[in-house]
This record gives C-alpha cells, sequence and structure tokens, in this order.
C-alpha cells in the first residue's frame, strides 16, 4: 500500500502539461476570465503611457519651489490648465506653473508636482507653501512596465487583474490552453438517478454530480457518461469510449475487492499500465491510477485513469486530494497545482485509528485573527455525504497518529475561500 505522498508523487509526474503548439485556442478578453494563458503577452504601450500627475495640484519646475515656506512662499504665474485626457500646449518657463489634475500628463518644463493642500491661488497666481521633494508626484513613463519587455508570462491563470492589465495594454484576443476533458461515470447496480423513484437496496448516484461540479469549478470540461451497470461487457465499452476522447478519466465504484469489482481487469484488458492500487489514506484507501499506451507523435501519457472509491465522502476526499492537483497540473499552469496545507488551530478533539492517513471535514472559521478548524458534526463515515456541506476543509491526522487536542495545531487542506 503506497503512502498519500508516494501516490501524490507518482500521479503528478504522470501527468504532462497541455502542449503549447497543440492544444490552444484564441479567446476574446471578456472570455478570458480563468482561462490558462499559453503565450506569453507583451505590449507596445509603455505603461505610465506618459509622465502625468499622481495628484491634483500644479506642475511646477523644482528649482523654483525648493525653498518655499508658508513664511516665504515661491509665487508662480498658472499659464495652464490640464486635465486628464488633455495634451499640455505650454512650456512651463522660471516663475510659472500649471493646474493639473490626477492623471493629467506633466507639460514641458515642469518636473514636480506640488499638492493643492500646500498652495494657495489668487487669480492667475500660485502660492506655494512648503517646498515638495524633486519629481514629487510625477509618475514616470515606462516606470511601471517598458513596451516589448514580457507583460505576463505563459502558464498563469487568468483573472480579475490580469484581464485589467491585458485590456490596459490593448489585448483583444489571447492565446489559451484548451479546456482539459474529464470524462465523468459512476459504476454500480444499486446506482439510479435522480429523477428515479427509489426501490429498496438502490440509491441515488450522488457521486457524477458532485464530480462533475468539482470538474466545472477546476476549469476542465465535464464529459458525463452517467451510470455503468456491473457488466463488464458494457463496462469495457464505456471505458475505451472515455479513452478515446478525454484527457483524464474518473470513475468511481468498482475498484475494491469484491466479485462485482470489475474495472482493473478490464483495464488490464485494455493494455493499461495501473499505477497504484490502494493508498494509506481513510477514507479512499480503493485508489486506481492508469495510463494507457499512447498512440501520438510526441509519446504523452494520456489519458490518466482515476478510479475512485464508490463511497461518498471518499470520492470527494480522493479527488481533492489527487484528482484536483492533476487536472490543475495538465491545464498548463506552470506552478500552485500541489495541494497547499495550512497550520492551524482545532477548535474540536480529532480523533483516528492511526493506520492511515486520516482525513477529517469541516469549515474553517477566523477566531481573534487566528484561523480556527472545526470538525463537522455526525459521522464521518466514508458513506456520509451529508455532512460534508458547507465544509471547506480537511484536517490531516498522518499515520500514527490517534488524538489532537482542542487548541492544538492541526494541518487542513483548505478546499474553498468561502
Amino acid at each position: 500500500m503506497l503512502s498519500v505522498s508516494d501516490a501524490q508523487a507518482i500521479i503528478l509526474n504522470l501527468v504532462q502539461p497541455l502542449d503549447r503548439q497543440r492544444d490552444t485556442e484564441v479567446v476574446d478578453l471578456l472570455t478570458a476570465n480563468s482561462r490558462i494563458l499559453a503565450t506569453p503577452v507583451t505590449s507596445q504601450l509603455d505603461f505610465p503611457h506618459w509622465d502625468n500627475s499622481a495628484m491634483d495640484g500644479y506642475a511646477v519646475r523644482y528649482e523654483d519651489v525648493q525653498h518655499s515656506s508658508a513664511e516665504q512662499p515661491a509665487i508662480l504665474e498658472i499659464v495652464e490648465e490640464i486635465p486628464a485626457g488633455y495634451q499640455p500646449k505650454s512650456t512651463i518657463q522660471p516663475g510659472q506653473a500649471a493646474r493639473i489634475f490626477t492623471g493629467a500628463a506633466i507639460p514641458a518644463g515642469a518636473d514636480t508636482v506640488v499638492m493643492q493642500e500646500k498652495t494657495r491661488r489668487e487669480e492667475n497666481r500660485v502660492f506655494i507653501l512648503a517646498a515638495p521633494k524633486p519629481q514629487e508626484f510625477v509618475r514616470h513613463q515606462a516606470s511601471f512596465y517598458q513596451a516589448g519587455t514580457q507583460l505576463l508570462p505563459a502558464g498563469i491563470k487568468l483573472n480579475a487583474s490580469e484581464i485589467g492589465v491585458l485590456a490596459a495594454a490593448q489585448c483583444p484576443q489571447l492565446s489559451v490552453y484548451r479546456r482539459p476533458r474529464v470524462a465523468i461515470f459512476s459504476t454500480g447496480d444499486e446506482l439510479m438517478t435522480v429523477d428515479q423513484p427509489l426501490q429498496p437496496g438502490q440509491i441515488v448516484d450522488s457521486n457524477q454530480y458532485a464530480l462533475a461540479a468539482l470538474v466545472k469549478e477546476s476549469g476542465a470540461e465535464p464529459l458525463i457518461f452517467g451510470i455503468v451497470k456491473d457488466d463488464p461487457v458494457a463496462l469495457e465499452k464505456v471505458i475505451a469510449h472515455a479513452i478515446a476522447i478525454a484527457d483524464i478519466v474518473i470513475s468511481s465504484g468498482g475498484v475494491s475487492v469484491g466479485d462485482y469489482d470489475y474495472v482493473d481487469k478490464i483495464l488490464e484488458s485494455l493494455k493499461a499500465k495501473i499505477h497504484i492500487r490502494t493508498v494509506e489514506i481513510s477514507p479512499g484507501k480503493p485508489l486506481t491510477v492508469a495510463t494507457f499506451p499512447s498512440t501520438n507523435a510526441i509519446n504523452r501519457v494520456f489519458p490518466l485513469y482515476f478510479g475512485l472509491p464508490g463511497n461518498p465522502a471518499a470520492v470527494l476526499v480522493t479527488y481533492w486530494r489527487f484528482v484536483l492537483p492533476a487536472i490543475k497540473k495538465l491545464s498548463g499552469i506552470t506552478e500552485g497545482w500541489e495541494p497547499v496545507f495550512l497550520k492551524v488551530r482545532s477548535h474540536d478533539e480529532l480523533r483516528s485509528n492511526g493506520k492511515r492517513e486520516t482525513y477529517l471535514w469541516g469549515k474553517l472559521h477566523l477566531v481573534d485573527g487566528v484561523y480556527e478548524f472545526h470538525k463537522a458534526g455526525g459521522s464521518h463515515s466514508s458513506g456520509n455525504l451529508i455532512n460534508l456541506a458547507q465544509t471547506n476543509a480537511l484536517a490531516v491526522l498522518p499515520v500514527g497518529k490517534t488524538l489532537i487536542y482542542p487548541q492544538e495545531e492541526v494541518q487542513v487542506l483548505q478546499l474553498s475561500n468561502e
């Protein structure tokens, strides 16, 4: 049985990111949010585009005002008013100033801006009541970014701040990686869809709905294959179809050692190489990870198959711990796809049998400026999906650790910022 860290290392080593030459598409800037940038972006614009004022005040020559004070103010003639968006027409001469507003271009001859709170105006004259620093409140052309240099690197997720930068740089279209395709299906004769009446012994297949939502949240495209009965022929047909069109395949159920658990045998019949069968994790011990022979020219290892357990809590835990990092790396992100753990304070007593790395779900609360983990009430059985609702973190008890006391430090995997 593999340790959790060894399983993670194997999985991430198997993942080959999407190809920059083949797996990209061009999108408009307004539809680029949450996409992964495929090529670096440069701009032909300097930022700022020109020297401009960072303050409402007066554009002056520093040498005219360097000795100003309230007792002996410099008195300058106002020769122009420069609002934002206006091209200055004057050159500031000795003894002159221009009224200027935030963002407006600095006129020729001026090198400093005096904020209006340190001035007094009388008709077309301004009194400088305090000496500024040289070049104060002047934002110089190209001081933020120089035209022709790299503005944004490839392999980053485009969020609001990046979209704003690209808009300012006049980049209306972008090359981004296509969304990874993730096939999802559930196995089991006992499974029914959400709109079917249940008979004794039957349960609703919640796994495909939860997994589809998680895959979509990750930025990938879920391909829903539905429920597959415990029939080896039907199961092989679905798996063969899924691996032909998807980058990652996720099945739930059928990977344990029961008489009706066929997944591993079918994978072997399809020439798959099974890298992982069980992991030292609770919930989620039965976990199959496999790859298939590559048929393309550059010998990429695709698709990657995840056979998750059938119990719903185990499905979610193993997805968050193993599948999500794989999707992130596949998507083209250059860094930040590994799981990130936080050290926080536990509000509750946390227990495990110490035999496997144990994950308990709950919610992070900010208490007096310190994050605190509150364990979800009720059973933490792998079959209990109910108390996973409204949780946002998994507390981790390592192998050999059976007890964490209230107020003791615990490591958690944060699932969302909500």
